[in-house]
């Protein structure tokens, strides 16, 4: 059975300041008899000044520029392999977690599964409320990569957050009652597949959010601003052309884009460019920033269409904070048939590069290559590639414009790409060091095998139009060949490339040299956000449990704590009676709903419960989830349909399951495991939605009673082959 690979999301967004003028309700200073700061008191001024508060974590990156570097050094190289257990917090989700925990004058603030919010005293862990959204569990449907949530904005009292079904929710931030929720999708339905993960960003008197989608038909990509105080809606900024046949384009900046669209494209399939993750906001400037997604379909060149820079897909993009108007954009590829999204973590900051300092915005994008931009102006300052690409040759700085191998293109044969559609870097959050002028990137060395899949036999995988892309350890030309024809071998594919396999790096990058500083290889290819702090220390949590810590200056590791379950979120730093501790939220899935568990996976072997978990100096032994039991493969029930059914349901599982039920282990059910009782309710669950409650939404939509027996078959079918080669004869 072939196994989908759907690209990787996702995302920590940077929440930036900027309410001018506000009054602010925050901590008296040290010494003074004021009473005690009411929660959540953050504002303009305070975030302006975060360095001169070491002790806090205000905002997902910390601070205005997102570099989630801390001022704390009472943890550094002297003390560090003495950090221990202080505290944990169960969520009661086994599914992916992406927040960085905010914490705000004794009090912590995260996010889960959907959009739940969590209140806990940072002190002890206890909890001080948590906040349901109210999501009906049909959205886990219409996210790509798990029902994750990438963290929340503390502004005045309140928390703000978006709910996987595209509603802004403010909270008080004292007792976590729902002050107002406001939807933010532009339409609504399986047509319009929106869903809503990242952070909101504080821009002035707004409060931005941006929406996922591009993977499915239907999402037109847009990022959209509400009042902080009513959640009144201000503005909202498409960035992809609406379909020329409805008549003149609706917004001014979509005007000269539709000319870089083919005039053959698919606007039926909403054309992409979502804005899911990477924003900030300059609050001297009044802009907002954010970055943008693939195009939608994937392959521009489908059907024989030519394509063209397909504006502002695979862009970082500057906008008017007060009124959403277009200020610049950079495109990073144009053109993007690869997946690359330019949707990665935004570092806003000052650069000397030689010639005096630089207001700058840097990304360490999908695509490879590492940004520096001027802020003001979207100038390219610098452009070079952090990890090994094939795809492009190099950055023509003068126009900015990428120099495309021909050998990139993929639709007359397969093609091995580096790097996969997942990125060399994702959603984890990277840190920008000030004191080394370092950037600490989590970076990913792996290719994929693309290849244009529309006139095969397996057709189009739900949601994810005709470009599919293999791991080269999940490519087997025997084993796909019934799916997708005759294929190449992997042989012939990397022929002169670096080595097929997935592997993981730290990577400290230099900004204004434009180059390597030092590297160290990660537990896989799928680890953690990293945090830096002024103790000369870099954080990274990893796949197989351990949160890892470096030296800032050259990599050298100076610990590693077992947590037990697999890291994928940013830590974060604070301190709190004299007492730094690190916190991060612990729980392995998002992208990996689309792939099958490894061995070197500690969600492979234990318990994947979700947790959030503080650390501190003499801290005692974290405590391990209980190792998972080696069961074998439950009895199926009688086979069942003809060899032709099986065949079809084989297809058919392709196209609309193995996106998230992968036969094999992983984080969402391997449905060859299903018990008699879910075999008995099987059509229920697929057809009525009977387990939509925990996100495994209804397909009567798609699927006819006749396409979910023949899926059934194929479940049966394949439960028989695993239990008949684990039971002797």
């Amino acid at each position: 059975m072939a196994r989908a690979v759907a690209r990787a999301l996702v995302g920590l967004l940077i929440v930036m300041a900027g309410v001018a003028g506000c009054h602010s309700n925050r901590a008296p200073a040290s010494g003074s008899q004021s009473a005690k700061p009411s929660p959540g008191a953050v504002d303009a001024e305070r975030v302006a000044k975060a360095a001169s508060e070491p002790d806090q974590w205000l905002m997902t990156g910390r601070d205005g520029g997102g570099t989630y570097f801390s001022p704390l050094a009472d943890i550094n190289a002297t003390n560090v392999a003495r950090l221990g257990f202080a505290w944990e917090y169960k969520l009661g989700t086994r599914r992916g977690l992406e927040a960085t925990p905010v914490v705000v004058d004794g009090a912590l603030y995260t996010s889960g599964n959907f959009g739940w919010v969590y209140a806990l005293d940072a002190a002890t862990g206890r909890e001080l409320w948590k906040y349901d959204p109210e999501v009906d569990g049909q959205w886990g449907r219409y996210a790509c990569c798990d029902a994750i949530n990438r963290g929340v904005a503390v502004w005045h009292g309140r928390v703000y957050v978006g709910s996987l079904d595209g509603y802004l929710h403010a909270i008080d931030a004292a007792t976590g009652k729902r002050i107002f929720n406001v939807d933010t999708l532009p339409a609504r339905g399986p047509k319009t597949p929106y869903t809503l993960s990242a952070t909101p960003v504080i821009a002035g008197d707004v409060v931005v959010v941006g929406s996922a989608g591009a993977d499915f038909a239907g999402a037109r990509g847009y990022v959209a601003a509400y009042d902080l105080q009513t959640g009144a809606f201000r503005w909202r900024f498409y960035t992809v052309p609406r379909n020329p046949k409805e008549g003149p384009q609706d917004q001014p900046h979509l005007v000269e884009a539709v000319k870089t669209w083919d005039p053959r494209h698919r606007w039926d399939a909403g054309s992409g460019g979502t804005a899911w993750d990477g924003m900030g906001y300059d609050p001297e400037l009044k802009l907002f920033y954010f970055g943008t997604a693939n195009g939608a379909p994937y392959n521009i060149k489908e059907g024989g269409r030519t394509g063209g820079d397909d504006l502002y897909t695979a862009s970082i993009v500057a906008v008017h904070a007060s009124d959403g108007t277009l200020a610049w954009h950079y495109q990073t590829t144009p053109g993007d048939r690869w997946d690359y999204d330019s949707t990665q973590k935004l570092i806003l900051t000052d650069l000397d590069l030689g010639d005096g300092p630089h207001k700058v915005v840097m990304q360490a994008s999908k695509n490879g290559y590492y940004y520096v931009l001027d802020r003001a102006t979207g100038k390219l300052l610098s452009a070079n590639n952090f990890a090994y690409v094939n795809w492009s040759k190099g950055i023509d700085l003068k126009t900015g414009r990428p120099i495309v191998n021909p050998n990139a293109e993929y639709t007359k044969e397969p093609r091995l790409m580096f790097p996969a559609n997942a990125g060399a870097h994702s959603w984890q959050p990277m840190s920008y060091d000030p004191q080394t002028h370092l950037t600490y990137i989590p970076s990913m060395e792996w290719p994929m095998i693309y290849m244009d899949t529309a006139n095969q036999r397996a057709g189009l995988i739900e949601g994810f139009f005709t470009v599919q892309a293999f791991l080269p350890e999940d490519y087997d030309p025997k084993a796909l060949k019934g799916l997708y024809g005759p294929l190449p071998p992997l042989e012939k594919l990397d022929r002169g490339l670096p080595p097929a396999k997935s592997l993981g790096f730290l990577r400290a990058w230099d900004p204004i040299h434009q180059k390597l500083a030092w590297q160290v290889p990660t537990a896989t290819h799928w680890d953690g956000g990293v945090l830096s702090t002024a103790g000369g220390l870099v954080f990274q949590g990893d796949a197989a449990g351990n949160l890892n810590v470096y030296k800032a200056e050259d990599g050298t590791k100076l610990a590693s704590v077992a947590i037990g379950t697999g890291i994928m979120a940013a830590p974060s730093t604070y301190r709190l009676g004299g007492v730094q501790y690190v916190v991060v939220m612990a729980g392995f899935g998002g992208n990996y709903v689309n792939y099958p568990l490894t061995k070197d996976m500690v969600a492979y072997s234990r318990d994947n419960e979700g947790r959030v978990i503080a650390l501190k100096i003499d801290g005692g032994a974290v405590p391990q989830p209980p190792a998972l039991p080696v069961e074998p493969f439950p009895k199926p029930p009688a086979h069942e349909g003809t060899a032709a059914q099986i065949g079809t349901g084989e297809v058919l599982y392709n196209r609309y399951c193995s996106r998230c039920h992968m036969l094999d282990r992983g984080i969402l059910p391997d449905l060859r495991r299903l018990n008699a009782s879910k075999h008995e309710l099987f059509y229920d669950i697929v057809l009525n939605g009977l387990l939509a409650g925990a996100g495994m939404g209804r397909w009567d939509d798609v699927l006819t009673r006749k396409d979910a027996e023949a899926i059934h078959a194929f479940i049966v079918d394949e439960s028989w082959k695993a239990y008949d080669a684990q039971t002797p004869h």
